[in-house]
């Protein structure tokens, strides 16, 4: 069985290189079909480039914005100053394994088939119910200004 097979591959493979190659192939892809650079006449490639506006000049000044060592420097003094490192690790790592847990569940809520568009209907209804509550009239943009503000002031400890 084996035999025939491997000799029916032979065969199959001598029969192809016989074959002319034909000149237009066929694909079955969901995505539109690209140019191909090489099925275009050099015509076509020999036409000036549009080059972009943008011009970056390079300087030898030493007035950069961002210094790498002074920015190790300052993180290093600012975590030597830390009393409670533990803590900063534990609630960094909790930050990291939140935003993990929180991209599983939203993966997953996006893989129920109706449940993405019936989540979008509620934010645009909530976003046009804002609007109207709190964006249309002067006295209600007063308000929310005002209540923006009374949360600032818990949120530093100042009330």
């Amino acid at each position: 069985m084996a035999a025939a097979a491997s000799t029916s591959m032979a065969a199959t493979a001598i029969l192809m290189h016989r074959l002319p190659a034909a000149k237009h192939t066929i694909v079955f892809s969901p995505l539109p079909n690209r140019p191909s650079v090489f099925s275009t006449p050099f015509k076509q490639l020999k036409e000036p480039l549009r080059y972009s506006q943008i011009v970056v000049k390079a300087s030898s000044s030493d007035d950069s914005s961002l210094d790498a060592n002074e920015l190790f420097t300052d993180l290093k003094e600012k975590w030597d100053s830390v009393e409670n490192k533990s803590t900063v690790l534990t609630y960094g790592g909790g930050a990291i394994v939140a935003v993990w847990l929180a991209s599983v569940v939203v993966s997953a809520v996006n893989s129920v088939p109706l449940l993405p568009k019936i989540l979008e209907l509620v934010g645009l209804g909530y976003t046009g119910w804002f609007v109207y509550r709190y964006l249309l009239f002067k006295s209600s943009r007063k308000e929310l200004i005002e209540d923006i503000e009374v949360l600032k002031k818990k949120i530093a400890g100042i009330e």
